[in-house]
């Protein structure tokens, strides 16, 4: 039998949250942190309701993370998030020890990848996994957006 708690599994979960910051006018971004196959934060992008342009997702997960296990290190847990990491998310998740990061698509312009940003030696990235999925989202939101405007 297949494990279900597979990467498909907790990216779709990011994918939610991405959609709860598209309904909310906001780019739409997910993630979810997991420890042993247990979602311990879910958050999207708040940096519209809340004016401030540090709340993006995986910063909101991050906080919401430690909060949870009642430390500032993530070890042995996963980020997944719908897109790759910018330069700020990175850094934050560089402090945390995070082990994994797994993104959707990928940020040809902004991301920690292409900015060539150092992540905690011990933390491994993947990307990727429903990368087309997160990139459809992310394209229909500016698509809406342009048409607004």
């Amino acid at each position: 039998m297949e494990d279900m708690f597979d990467d498909t599994f907790f990216m779709k979960k990011a994918l939610q949250e991405a959609e709860l910051a598209f309904e909310k006018g906001e780019i739409p971004v997910g993630a979810v942190i997991v420890v042993d196959n247990r979602i311990i934060s879910r958050a999207h992008n708040l940096t519209e309701l809340l004016n401030d342009v540090t709340a993006h997702a995986e910063m909101q997960a991050i906080t919401a993370a430690a909060i949870f296990l009642g430390g500032k290190y993530l070890k042995d847990c996963t980020l997944y998030v719908t897109l790759e990491p910018c330069q700020m998310c990175a850094g934050a998740l560089y402090w945390s020890q995070i082990s994994k990061i797994v993104y959707g698509a990928r940020d040809e312009e902004r991301g920690c990848l292409t900015m060539q940003t150092k992540l905690h030696p011990k933390t491994i990235i993947e990307g990727g996994v429903l990368a087309e999925e997160a990139s459809q989202l992310l394209k229909r939101f500016f698509i809406e957006k342009r048409n607004l405007n």
